[in-house]
């Protein structure tokens, strides 16, 4: 198993924090490098909800596994290259002092063999970028609603 953790600190609530990523089919207007994404359920939150995302020319279905509002939201990839076995993301909340400490863990299974191994330390340096740009976003929109710039 391959694990990329990216960490950022929020001077919001981890109430606040939820707020954005329970809102789970709007992470294109937050999040840098998804260009659009959509619930491909009727179910807008929970364990099942799933949203489609499109960053540049990948297309990927998000699937929620564990919603634990505040606390912990994670989420199944699927369309990225077959050579791994499974990628999942976990956010973590933890109140911190100042706001809310964020984690985002990107899990890769790469499978039992020799490829499977070599494309998740790839792939684990871009998904490592790309949780690193996600993470900014959260903290750029979480910071603008907290002062008043859009409301919900």
């Amino acid at each position: 198993m391959t694990e990329i953790i990216k960490t950022c600190q929020i001077a919001a609530s981890p109430a606040q924090v939820w707020h954005q990523l329970a809102d789970f089919g709007a992470i294109s207007t937050w999040a840098k490098g998804v260009d659009h994404s959509a619930l491909t359920t009727s179910q807008t939150g929970g364990i099942g909800a799933a949203r489609r995302i499109q960053a540049g020319r990948l297309a990927l279905i998000e699937t929620v596994t564990v919603w634990q509002p505040e606390q912990e939201l994670a989420y199944t990839l699927q369309g990225l290259p077959p050579v791994v076995k499974s990628v999942t993301n976990t956010w973590k909340l933890t109140e911190a002092a100042g706001g809310t400490a964020v984690s985002l863990t990107t899990s890769i299974d790469p499978g039992s063999t020799p490829r499977g191994k070599i494309a998740a330390r790839i792939l684990g340096l871009i998904l490592g970028r790309a949780s690193h740009r996600m993470l900014e976003g959260l903290e750029t929109i979480v910071r603008s609603n907290s002062k008043g710039g859009a409301t919900s």
